[in-house]
């Protein structure tokens, strides 16, 4: 309540209304496993290396690599499950990749020597982000000279020229006027190369790698020296940074563009390490110390060591919690997708393919990590690929969870890497299901919405489902809760299950689960207002409006089963809720009864004949 200490008109602003509760993002999706390339932790490397969010499968490549096999040859899961995933429908995806590295930190690199006008040498390194074989890239440091910027100093000015446009830290290289302006084929001198200083008043200073300042003669050229680099990624891609400079001073050092932990291009695929090199003409010479086959001068650096790691355990795909004592041991595998509140659906392309024991072992961490407190998500699992039917009921057996659902078989596609020869039979891959299954569910709640179940929905992207599962073989593994993605005559490739892993016959359906993650998830968020607030009939008055007027659109929005309200949903906050003890001890105790619509999983009619006498 505002005071009131002098006489005059107040005017303020109440609230009538209950707040409202707004649903949260049911399909976005968590991918955890190997990429080629992207954000991962290893010692010494980059502070960012959260998981990160994209949009489209061409942001993925860009970011984590493409879908070309690993050096070993072993497919790489992720990135042909994150392209099935967009392919389905899917919007909206987190990566959290994993690497075992195989010795040292797989980080490509390479060292470049820096001389100083004293003598001494020092280095920097141009390094790869993130480790990967795809990280053992050419890069191309090329000068670029500007016209001719000398033009005279005013009156009083200690220097006889001035460089027009030239900022601090710019640097300008000197020509005398009967040389004429250098061509692309003429190296930098570190004697003819100064470094321009402004002071307080603006006045310009040049100065050489000795720091020493030359006042130049009234007849000398100065043309402005910056540096494009230029790193060839792939047959398809090169990326491009122009504008830089090589003192720390100017607006667009080096060092800074390309800083490991916080680059221009938060994709860019290589950093520069340059903090200890005090010489920036050195460093210019040194950076574009080389020519092209046709004699262009430009620096040519390619990076190598960089290795691709071995296949992950179990264990390095649960990954491992943040170090509360170190900041820089960021949280990695499936706990790097913990602290991301958006992600509803987990899945581990890896996990079928590290072997029985180990694929075990990743469910387990699968399920574990969904099943946290406060996890409001649920999890894809991937039976073995080539499973007969008595495997797939074994490993299904050995789980039993009501945040999990498990899709048989694997799924054949022709694979993207090969091009089709004339005559020859395309090449085909078989891929785990979980990636085309997130966006069929991603596509499903954005059409129909979370509350209907993710199955008779049609699967792209394949040639065809690794073995025929038949009604007979259905009838087996549906029971069981083993989600089987059927091939139907005229109706296409189709998911055929919405069951999940729970033996709990109240979690039996997928969309029953979600939608009750989706409720408990966007309740939690819309009602942190409660918390502290004066715990009385006005506050649970409050709350009961806030979640019934939510649930009243679920119902209308037909989430909900009921011809009236009161068939639909309750909601309940009083003393009949609450003892005193409770209020003591600062609790507030909602009640909330659903009754949520279950998929019509059997469609019965029954026929018979029937025969009505006619009367007259």
């Amino acid at each position: 309540m505002p005071e009131y200490l002098a006489p005059g008109v107040f005017v303020e602003e109440v609230s009538f209304r209950a707040k409202s509760i707004e649903g949260v993002p049911t399909s976005t999706t968590g991918f955890v496993g190997v990429t080629r390339y992207g954000p991962v932790w290893y010692p010494g490397g980059p502070t960012s290396t959260e998981p990160r969010l994209v949009t489209s499968f061409v942001e993925f490549e860009r970011i984590y690599g493409k879908l070309e096999p690993l050096a070993d040859g072993q497919p790489v899961y992720v990135a042909h499950a994150a392209r099935a995933f967009f392919l389905n429908g899917g919007q909206r995806l987190y990566v959290s990749r994993v690497y075992a590295p195989k010795d040292g930190t797989g980080v490509a690199g390479r060292d470049v020597v820096v001389h100083n006008a004293d003598g001494s040498t020092a280095t920097v390194r141009w390094q790869a982000r993130w480790p990967g074989a795809m990280g053992n890239v050419r890069v191309e440091v090329r000068p670029v000279r500007s016209r001719n910027v000398a033009m005279p100093a005013p009156v009083g000015h200690p220097a006889t020229l001035r460089a027009n446009l030239a900022r601090q830290g710019a640097l300008v290289e000197v020509v005398p006027a009967g040389a004429g302006q250098p061509d692309r084929k003429t190296p930098l001198q570190a004697d003819s190369l100064r470094t321009v200083e402004i002071d307080t008043a603006g006045r310009q200073a040049f100065v050489g790698q000795d720091g020493t300042k030359d006042t130049l003669t009234a007849t000398d050229l100065l043309f402005l020296i910056e540096f494009e680099v230029v790193v060839l990624v792939g047959p398809d891609r090169t990326d491009r940074i122009g504008g830089l400079g090589c003192h720390p001073a100017h607006r667009r050092w080096i060092g800074k563009i390309l800083h490991k932990d916080d680059p221009e291009d938060d994709s860019s695929v290589i950093c520069l390490d340059a903090q200890d090199v005090n010489n920036p003409v050195g460093l210019a010479v040194a950076l574009t110390n080389g020519k092209d086959s046709n004699g262009v001068v430009r620096g040519l650096f390619e990076l190598e060591n960089g290795t691709d790691g071995q296949t992950p355990k179990g264990s390095e795909l649960l990954g491992r919690e943040a170090d509360i004592d170190r900041a820089d041991m960021k949280a990695t595998g499936l706990e790097a997708l913990g602290d991301i509140d958006d992600i509803a659906i987990v899945a581990l392309p890896d996990a079928a393919s590290l072997g029985t024991e180990q694929h075990k072992a990743a469910v387990d961490a699968l399920i574990a990590h969904v099943e946290q407190p406060g996890a409001y998500r649920i999890a894809i699992v991937d039976g073995p690929s080539n499973a007969s039917l008595n495997e797939i009921r074994a490993f299904r057996g050995q789980f039993d969870s009501h945040r999990a659902a498990l899709y048989h078989p694997w799924i054949e596609t022709l694979d993207p890497n090969e091009s089709p020869e004339q005559g020859a039979p395309p090449a085909k891959l078989l891929l785990p299901p979980s990636g085309f299954v997130a966006g069929v569910y991603a596509r499903s709640d954005i059409s129909r919405g979370v509350h209907k179940a993710p199955a008779n929905e049609v699967v792209y992207g394949l040639t065809r489902f690794e073995a025929n599962i038949n009604t007979r073989r259905q009838q087996v593994l549906n029971p069981e809760g083993i989600n089987a993605l059927r091939f139907f005559t005229g109706r296409g490739n189709r998911v055929w299950g919405a069951r999940t892993l729970s033996s709990d016959p109240e979690w039996k359906y997928v969309n029953v689960r979600r939608f009750f993650i989706f409720l408990e998830h966007s309740i939690d968020k819309a009602t942190q207002w409660a918390v502290f607030e004066p715990n009385s009939p006005d506050l649970w008055q409050k709350v009961v409006r806030t979640v019934e007027d939510f649930l009243d659109l679920q119902w209308r929005n037909g989430a909900l089963l009921g011809a009236t309200r009161a068939q639909a949903y309750f909601v309940r906050c009083d003393r009949t809720t609450m003892t005193q003890n409770d209020l003591d001890n600062g609790r507030l105790i909602c009640l909330i009864g659903i009754a949520p619509v279950r998929p019509a999983e059997f469609v019965i009619f029954r026929i018979g004949q029937w025969t009505a006498d006619a009367r007259s």
